[in-house]
């Protein structure tokens, strides 16, 4: 396995910082020199709003920028180190999580705002519902926080994402700072090897519906809601764990991938890797033909639009009659929409 010389930071508490494009605070990853010669400014680094402000200022810019600073890494005869040093190293195995802790965090749901806010559009029996299913927890982080649970094809647990969201509007609580963080790193484990897998993996077992990727793990509880005819996933954001290790498990199964707006070119690009391994595999640009700027500027994903719908009684009928984006991935998705009257 090579290793690159200068990279991006490895998340850890307080790591990240304000973005100097944007200005949004702990948002924003700097690259380091694995040497530790080489001291980048703090403009040297990447945003993680990818679609809002999709600032990324590369070592290789930033050198070309300040050429003065290769002398840095020169050696004594002045030939120039190269900036990607191959080192091999055995594959380290991943650590887990002990199911009992993530399956003791499957209650306390009257403290969850997540929970709470679901529960105002699905009613209490089907968020509960969907939130054992999917092995949603509750973490007493910010009094209430949610996590979700990363759970393989195997049962084993790799860690949980712990989030807290506004129980009035369902967003999740970003100021005065992003509430984010991991169950490993909460539970102060010793040695953790974390290896992510897809939110959700652990129903690939229970059915041979296709499977719809998406983004976000609350889209995945929404979309499981309205569609549940289909395996709802989750990579955790627009490159989260979507790499060809995560996605092995969707060997021989019909995919197709829902990317939030903005990320669908950065998707289509991910369509040859899963194309090696999938029976078939698509991406829907529905919501990108169909979406307003607004709808665009904010990156509305298909939850969104899921639950534009005013009443929490709402049924599929009626969203399309009232938004046509949804009416089109239904139809592309090969819905068949039954009236019970």
């Amino acid at each position: 396995m090579s290793t690159f010389r200068f990279h991006l930071q490895k998340y850890k508490p307080g790591s990240k910082i304000t973005c100097p494009a944007c200005g949004k605070k702990k948002c924003f990853t700097k690259y380091i020199d694995e040497e530790g010669i080489i001291n980048f400014p703090d403009t040297v680094g990447k945003c993680d709003h990818e679609c809002s402000c999709g600032y990324h200022y590369t070592p290789k810019a930033f050198f070309q920028d300040n050429p003065e600073q290769k002398s840095a890494f020169k050696d004594d005869a002045g030939l120039a180190i190269p900036s990607r040093i191959p080192k091999i190293e055995p594959p380290k195995p991943p650590s887990f999580i002990p199911t009992e802790l993530m399956q003791k965090s499957l209650s306390n749901y009257f403290i969850n705002p997540l929970y709470t806010y679901l529960s105002k559009i699905m009613g209490e029996e089907e968020t509960r519902r969907l939130f054992l299913l999917y092995h949603v927890g509750t973490s007493k982080k910010w009094k209430g926080s949610t996590v979700f649970w990363q759970t393989d094809i195997h049962g084993k647990v790799h860690t949980g994402k712990v989030m807290l969201y506004d129980a009035n509007t369902g967003h999740r609580v970003k100021e005065p700072k992003s509430y984010i963080s991991w169950a490993h790193s909460e539970l102060k484990l010793p040695d953790f090897h974390l290896k992510q897998c897809l939110f959700g993996e652990h129903l690939l077992p229970t059915s041979n519906a296709k499977v719809l990727l998406v983004e976000s793990e609350k889209t995945v509880l929404i979309g499981a809601h309205f569609m549940p005819q289909f395996i709802w996933l989750a990579t955790g954001g627009m490159n989260g764990c979507f790499n060809s290790d995560a996605t092995s498990v969707l060997k021989g199964r019909d995919v197709m991938l829902l990317p939030d707006l903005g990320a669908t070119e950065k998707w289509e690009a991910k369509l040859p890797m899963l194309k090696n391994i999938c029976h078939s595999v698509s991406i829907s640009n529905t919501l990108e033909k169909t979406a307003t700027d607004e709808q665009r500027k904010s990156g509305f994903d298909v939850a969104d639009f899921l639950l534009m719908e005013e009443t929490k009684e709402a049924i599929l009928q009626r969203m399309i009659e009232q938004n046509p984006a949804v009416g089109l991935l239904v139809e592309k998705l090969g819905l068949e929409i039954v009236d019970d009257e």
